[in-house]
């Protein structure tokens, strides 16, 4: 197993200087004078004549693979003997539809979407498997056939329709739900001194500061965005625990349990389910982390300030640099959490030998 972990972390860095290629390819598509505002200065000379000494001094008119090591390691500015740049040094560039660093808007927007995500995490986990095995308990009966529609409706109605149907009736019809993250009072009150804000993330800071009021008002606002983000995932994740419940159920061990006279719950609990969730387990925690990639599509719709609505802000905006920074911190995350994913499976499974 560590010589398993091991490899994978020495990949690791390959598979993302992969990825910080085919991001710095899109950001040499913009201007050298764009590219010097967005990546290493602000301070941009107004005459045209001066732009090309800028141009020069932070090399972006150097052979293309020393401007990408310049991205990565950043540059010495000749002036200052600073540097400038750099991604590995933590300085994802300057987002002018942000009006700050990338990295600033990332710690300022990214607890937003964390929120969120982990939130889908408990309807996708908890009704996806305890309806899948419902599902393959009461196989070809009534109830799986209404589950087996249910999660085919999921899976196939997008996302974005599900949220603006969600917004139609629940928020302009109704008026049960609003669109955001928190009323316009509550807002005042978490920018408020008196609370302090350990997270960024409200539900959480609010329970931490025992204001029940902040914290019921952060989670009305998630109810549609969980709903919308998760519903795919928890439809896939149905299926998937459905099928994989009755492979399991058909294997000749239980049917010796059943022989035994072992009570159905008994071997549905003991014998069964564990055996049935290993790829659940290993599929449901990819998926989990696939819900970054939905944020964009469900936090435009219900206008939640976070990494997704930033993202599509600066798509919009054709603000490359902050589109490639968001990207590559998503991607970070996504390698790990697949290393995390691979580790557990292996835990969980004994038999499994990943060496």
């Amino acid at each position: 197993m560590l010589n398993y972990i091991i490899r994978r972390l020495l990949i690791m860095p390959i598979i993302l200087l992969g990825v910080s290629l085919l991001l710095f390819s899109i950001i040499s598509l913009m201007k050298p004078i764009d590219r010097a505002k967005a990546m290493f200065t602000t301070d941009i000379p107004n005459r045209l004549r001066d732009w090309e000494g800028l141009i020069e001094k932070f090399g972006l008119d150097d052979p293309v693979y020393l401007q990408y090591w310049h991205w990565l390691v950043g540059i010495e500015d000749p002036d200052t003997g600073d540097i400038r740049g750099g991604i590995l040094r933590g300085n994802l560039g300057y987002s002018w539809s942000g009006r700050s660093s990338v990295a600033d808007v990332i710690k300022r927007r990214g607890p937003a979407s964390a929120e969120l995500v982990l939130w889908s995490a408990f309807p996708i986990i908890g009704f996806g498997i305890w309806m899948g095995v419902k599902a393959a308990v009461h196989h070809n009966k009534l109830i799986d056939h209404i589950l087996r529609f249910s999660a085919i409706a999921g899976w196939s109605i997008p996302a974005f329709v599900i949220g603006f149907l969600l917004i139609m009736y629940f928020s302009s019809r109704l008026h049960w739900f609003s669109p955001g993250r928190l009323t316009l009072e509550v807002g005042q009150i978490v920018q408020s001194e008196g609370f302090v804000n350990y997270t960024k993330m409200h539900t959480i800071d609010a329970l931490l500061n025992l204001r029940l009021d902040v914290f019921l008002d952060a989670l009305r606002h998630l109810v549609l965005p969980v709903i919308t983000l998760s519903v795919t995932s928890w439809a896939f994740l149905l299926r998937m625990t459905r099928f994989s419940m009755l492979e399991t159920l058909n294997q000749e061990y239980i049917t010796t349990a059943r022989a035994k006279g072992l009570h159905e719950d008994t071997i549905v609990r003991r014998h069964a389910l564990p055996n049935a969730l290993i790829p659940v387990i290993t599929v449901g925690g990819l998926a989990l982390v696939g819900l970054f990639n939905g944020v964009v599509i469900t936090e435009v719709i219900f206008n939640y300030p976070g990494l997704g609505s930033f993202l599509a802000e600066s798509a919009i905006a054709l603000d490359l640099v902050s589109v490639a920074g968001v990207t590559l911190f998503f991607s970070v995350i996504l390698v790990v959490a697949n290393l995390v994913v691979d580790i557990l499976y292996m835990i969980i499974d004994p038999r499994i030998r990943l060496d």
